[in-house]
């Protein structure tokens, strides 16, 4: 039988073994607490080197087909360029990243640069976009302009004005705002206004067929949710065969629209639902 310690109870012995080992496993799982949460595994689209995983339509050209080299790589950036145009007459370009996405967060750094292309429309003036939900780039026609989407707008200021960005436009599209029907084609958002040549950060949460965000430097600027086809748009209704109006995923996108536009990183963050 083992010895006790003079003036040492069984009881009190065990009492300070079971506080010791709780002490432990608190410190222990205090310790776990602290420890950094898993890093965030954000998908780099655009690889820095080349438009190998993407493809591109021009208003009036054949898919594939990179007309005068409007998009290009250049010094690490992906480019949207007008100095081999001697006019822009509607050639409205977009370039599709190679598959669709449903849930995910996307995080655009974009700046506008130079001068606009000469025939370029007024409100083209430092316009660019990222279109989300896109219809798949092989069912756009030659001659169409813009794919039917939702299009998280990228405008630049002109020095004097306010100009917001991050807005929404819709081409072939509705959305739901505050619970209501919203069928204006553009809608602004509550960001400030950004002058000159500087780089700016967009994101966008997008939930399905749920609610989509809009983040300007990392505040919100615009919320909207149920993103439709709006059937009354011919492009539209050669997408939209009957049953569910919703669109639940679709490529992504970025705009030519006659102002030189460059992009330093698009990456994406799926989320799961």
């Amino acid at each position: 039988m083992k010895k006790l310690v003079p003036g040492q109870h069984p009881i009190t012995t065990s009492l300070v073994i079971f506080i010791t080992l709780l002490a432990f496993v608190i410190m222990n799982q205090c310790g776990k607490s602290k420890e950094k949460p898993a890093a965030e595994e954000w998908l780099s689209l655009f690889n820095g080197k080349d438009l190998n995983d993407w493809k591109i339509k021009i208003a009036g050209y054949e898919l594939g087909d990179n007309y005068n080299n409007t998009f290009r790589v250049e010094d690490g950036v992906l480019k949207v360029s007008y100095d081999q145009y001697e006019k822009f007459t509607n050639q409205y370009g977009h370039i599709f990243y190679k598959e669709p996405f449903s849930n995910y967060r996307i995080r655009i750094e974009y700046r506008f640069v130079g001068e606009q292309a000469p025939g370029g429309e007024g409100w083209a003036f430092r316009n660019s976009g990222v279109m989300l939900h896109c219809q798949a780039p092989e069912t756009m026609s030659k001659e169409q302009s813009f794919p039917v989407s939702i299009e998280a707008q990228f405008l630049g200021g002109n020095g004097t004005d306010e100009r917001s960005t991050a807005n929404l436009c819709t081409p072939g599209t509705n959305v739901v705002i505050n619970g209501e029907l919203v069928t204006t084609h553009c809608n602004n958002s509550t960001s400030p206004t950004f002058h000159g040549d500087q780089w700016v950060t967009m994101e966008a949460e997008v939930h399905g067929s749920g609610i989509i965000k809009h983040f300007i430097n990392g505040e919100l600027v615009m919320q909207y949710e149920q993103a439709q086809y709006d059937t009354t748009d011919a492009d539209a209704r050669k997408l939209f065969q009957g049953g569910d109006l919703l669109i639940s995923k679709g490529y992504i996108s970025l705009q030519a629209e006659s102002h030189p536009i460059e992009f330093r990183k698009v990456e994406l963050l799926p989320l799961a639902e």
